[in-house]
């Protein structure tokens, strides 16, 4: 079982960067460029900003977030919020899994299945569809290189399309870099 970190069901944790963040009064062109594109369309934030420290890295790397993310056909987003959590509490990642777990429950309304991954980990039991996506993020999250063609059949079971399983690796995916460049940059703050 993963050891619990901070209670993330009830508010998204905030970010402190260890590198000054950009100055948007002070930001050259292709800094303010690489930020006119955001995650989700929320204001610019200190992680964005200290990604504008290479605006080529961050013009790519946002909108292929919201790609991922937020694509309107393939998976619910839900279910990919859901990825993203397990990705970020494996990974350790306590602001991800705040910011991702509000917004599965903002979607899902589902709340006890955030409060049982908080309280038990990834490793607990849920309802068969979100068995089979927490342990396919999880499997893919830990081993990815031991991913097979076995490890999709559950998920097809559960009636998901070759997209919806191509959705969910792609924001497991993503967390598994996001997690681990976040956490290099930074730290969560209460």
């Amino acid at each position: 079982m993963t050891k619990p970190i901070r209670d993330f069901t009830h508010g998204e944790l905030e970010w402190s960067p260890w590198l000054t963040p950009v100055d948007q009064n002070a930001a050259d062109a292709a800094q303010r460029d690489a930020l006119k594109i955001t995650p989700s369309s929320r204001p610019v934030g200190a992680y964005s900003l200290v990604l504008a420290h290479d605006p080529e890295s961050l013009a790519q790397r946002s909108p292929l977030y919201n790609a991922i993310m937020f694509g309107q056909k393939g998976l619910p987003r839900a279910d990919r919020e859901l990825g993203a959590v397990v990705s970020s509490r494996i990974n350790g990642c306590a602001y991800c899994a705040s910011v991702h777990a509000l917004r599965f429950v903002q979607l899902a309304k589902e709340p006890d299945v955030m409060a049982r991954i908080q309280a038990e980990g990834v490793d607990t039991t849920f309802e068969p569809r979100r068995q089979a996506i927490v342990d396919y993020a999880a499997k893919l999250t830990r081993d990815p290189a031991a991913i097979s063609a076995a490890d999709l059949a559950p998920l097809r079971a559960q009636g998901l399309s070759d997209l919806e399983i191509l959705d969910l690796t792609h924001a497991v995916a993503m967390f598994a870099w996001a997690n681990r460049l976040m956490q290099t940059l930074g730290e969560p703050a209460p």
